[in-house]
C-alpha cells in the first residue's frame, strides 16, 4: 500500500469494526402504572421514559414496604430494589428523571402522610449514618431515644460516586450495610463507647445516579466480585431528544397519579409497616413454567464472560422482585405471565447495560469466539466421548486453532455452573514415564459412566435428581461465606417461616413438582 492509500485511509475495511448500539429497552417495560408515570414524565421533558420509570420503581417498591412477599426456596424476599441510572453529565438528564417522582411523593404526603415513606436525597456516608434513619431506638444515661417504627426508607443518591468514594476509606462499612439492607437484614453496627443504634427489619431502597466515567474510575474490584454491585438493577439511559422549552407534568396528573400510587401502598399493606410478611403473593401456574424455562437459560446465562456474568448474578431474584411489584402495582396478589414478560424486559435492558458499560465491543468479541470455540469442543466431544487436549487441537480444529482460545474454551466449560465437562487423569501404567494422561468428556457422559459402575443396592439414591445451589450465609457483620451445596428435589417443600437474619441471600428457586430427565422446568 502506498503512502499516499494510508493517507488517504485506503484499507480501513481490513480493520475490524467495533462499532455497536447503546442499550435499547423493550416499550414491555413501562408497563401499568410505572409506565403510566414515565410516559407523562417524559411527554414534556427531555427525560427518559425508562429512567423515569426506574426511580418511580425504586420509590414503589420502598413504599409497599415488606408487608408483601414471596418465598424464593425458604427466604422471603420482598419488593427492594436498588436502581442505578448510568449517563453522561448533562445528556443522562439524571435529575429530570427523578423529579417527577419527587413531585407525586410530596402528593402522596398531603394526601395522607403516613402511606409515603421517608425519603433520605442528603447522601450516605456510614454503616452508622445508614442505621439512625431507621433506627430501633437506644437508651444514653437518663435519655431514652424512642425507636423509628417504619422502617420503610427511600435513597436517592443523584451523586452515587459518594458512595463509592466511602467504600474506599479503610475501616468504613457502607457498602457491606447496603448488601445487608438489599437482604432485608438488620444493620448492626459493632459501635464501640457508644449506644448501639440498630435498626432491625430494615426496608430501604436505594435509586442512584452515576456517570460512566465516575463508575469507571471509582468502582474497585472487589465491588464488582463481592455481591455490592449485582445487587443493582443497572440501566444505561440518555435523552431521546432535545426541548428547549419543557414543561412540568400538569399537578392534575400529579395528584391522580398520587392517589392510585396510594391505593397500591394500601393494598400491599405498606401502611401497616408494623406488620411485616402478612402478604404472600403468589403465582400462576403459566407464570411458574415461564419463569422456570427462563431460569434455565437466559437467567444463568454465562455467555458474556466471567466479569459481566458477575455483575448480573441476581438476575432471577430481581425479576422475582419486579413481577412482584408489577402485580402489586395491578392491585393483585398473584403472579402472572404479563408480570414476569415486564419484568423480563427490564433484566434484559440490564444485561445489555451492563455489557455496554463494563464490556468494550473489542471485548465482546473475543468473547463471543471463546464462545463459538467451547461449543465446537462440545459438539465434538459428543461424538468422540473423550478426547486429549491434543486430540481437540489436531482433530476438532485441525491444528488451526490458537492454544490460548482452547485453553480459555476449556476453562470456560471446566468452570461453568454446572460444568459442562470434565477432566479425567488416567496415570501411566506403573514403571512409564511420562506425565498422567488427560481426558476431556462432558458431563453427560461422564454421570452415565458413574452410574454403570454404581454398586447395586444404591438404585434409590440414583433417581433423586440433585441440583448445585450457590448459597451465601451471614457469619458476621459485613461478612459472609459462599459454599456449593447439592440439594436433592423433592415433591413437598415445607412453608416454613425463616429468620431474615440468617437466610436472606439464598437467590435459589426451589421446585416441589417432580420432574423427569427430558425435562426443561427446574
Amino acid at each position: 500500500m502506498s503512502d499516499f492509500d494510508t493517507l488517504m485511509g485506503a484499507g480501513d475495511d481490513d480493520q475490524p469494526d467495533h462499532h455497536r448500539n447503546a442499550p435499547r429497552p423493550d416499550p414491555t417495560c413501562l408497563y401499568g402504572l410505572i409506565g403510566d408515570v414515565a410516559r407523562a414524565g417524559s411527554a414534556t421533558t427531555e427525560a427518559n421514559p425508562f429512567a423515569i420509570a426506574l426511580n418511580f420503581m425504586a420509590y414503589m417498591s420502598a413504599s409497599i414496604g415488606r408487608g408483601a412477599f414471596t418465598y424464593i426456596g425458604n427466604t422471603r424476599h420482598h419488593t427492594r430494589l436498588f436502581t442505578l441510572h448510568v449517563g453522561r453529565t448533562g445528556r443522562g438528564r439524571k435529575g429530570d428523571a427523578v423529579s417527577i417522582t419527587h413531585r407525586i411523593n410530596m402528593a402522596i404526603r398531603a394526601i395522607d402522610e403516613a402511606v409515603a415513606p421517608q425519603v433520605h436525597s442528603g447522601g450516605l456516608s456510614t454503616r452508622e449514618g445508614l442505621a439512625l434513619m431507621i433506627h430501633d431506638g437506644w437508651t444514653e444515661g437518663k435519655t431514652e431515644v424512642d425507636p423509628i417504627h417504619d422502617k420503610r426508607l427511600m435513597v436517592i443518591e443523584s451523586e452515587f460516586a459518594n458512595v463509592l468514594q466511602q467504600g474506599k476509606r479503610d475501616g468504613n462499612t457502607l457498602s457491606s450495610a447496603l448488601r445487608d439492607a438489599w437482604d432485608g437484614v438488620s444493620i448492626k453496627p459493632a459501635t464501640k463507647g457508644r449506644p448501639r443504634v440498630w435498626a432491625s427489619d430494615p426496608h430501604v431502597c436505594l435509586s442512584g445516579a452515576v456517570t460512566p466515567g465516575e463508575l469507571h474510575g471509582l468502582m474497585a474490584s472487589r465491588e464488582l466480585t463481592n455481591g455490592f454491585a449485582n445487587r443493582f438493577m443497572v440501566i444505561w439511559a440518555e435523552r431521546t431528544r432535545m426541548l428547549p422549552f419543557p414543561c412540568a407534568t400538569p399537578q392534575s396528573e400529579i395528584d391522580a397519579f398520587a392517589e392510585r400510587a396510594i391505593e397500591v401502598i394500601r393494598f400491599a399493606d405498606g401502611d401497616r409497616f408494623a406488620e411485616t410478611d402478612c402478604k404472600e403473593i403468589g403465582i400462576t401456574d403459566a407464570a411458574k413454567a415461564k419463569f422456570a424455562a427462563l431460569y434455565m437459560s437466559e437467567l444463568n446465562d454465562e455467555s458474556a464472560g466471567e466479569k459481566i456474568t458477575a455483575l448480573l448474578e441476581r438476575r432471577a431474584p430481581v425479576l422475582r422482585r419486579l413481577a412482584m411489584l408489577f402485580a402489586l402495582c395491578d392491585l393483585t396478589a398473584t403472579v402472572d405471565v404479563h408480570h414476569i414478560d415486564a419484568a423480563l424486559a427490564w433484566v434484559r435492558y440490564w444485561s445489555d447495560s451492563v455489557t455496554f458499560i463494563f464490556s468494550n465491543a473489542a471485548e465482546e468479541v473475543a468473547t463471543a469466539e471463546v464462545n463459538d470455540t467451547a461449543q465446537k469442543i462440545i459438539d465434538f466431544l459428543a461424538e468422540r466421548e473423550t478426547a486429549t487436549r491434543s486430540q481437540v487441537s489436531k482433530e476438532c480444529f485441525g491444528g488451526h486453532q490458537s492454544k490460548a482460545r482452547i485453553d480459555a474454551a476449556l476453562d470456560e466449560l471446566l468452570t461453568a455452573t454446572p460444568p459442562r465437562i470434565v477432566v479425567e487423569t488416567v496415570a501411566r501404567p506403573k514403571g512409564t514415564p511420562g506425565t498422567p494422561t488427560k481426558n476431556y468428556l462432558l458431563v453427560a457422559k461422564s454421570a452415565k459412566s458413574a452410574k454403570r459402575e454404581q454398586p447395586r443396592g444404591s438404585q434409590a439414591d440414583s433417581d433423586a435428581r440433585e441440583v448445585s445451589e450457590l448459597c451465601e450465609m451471614s457469619v458476621g457483620v459485613g461478612s459472609s461465606v459462599r459454599t456449593v451445596r447439592t440439594a436433592r428435589n423433592v415433591e413437598k417443600r415445607p412453608q416454613g417461616r425463616a429468620s431474615t437474619d440468617s437466610s436472606q441471600s439464598s437467590h435459589i428457586s426451589q421446585v416441589d413438582a417432580e420432574i423427569s430427565d427430558d425435562s426443561e422446568v427446574l
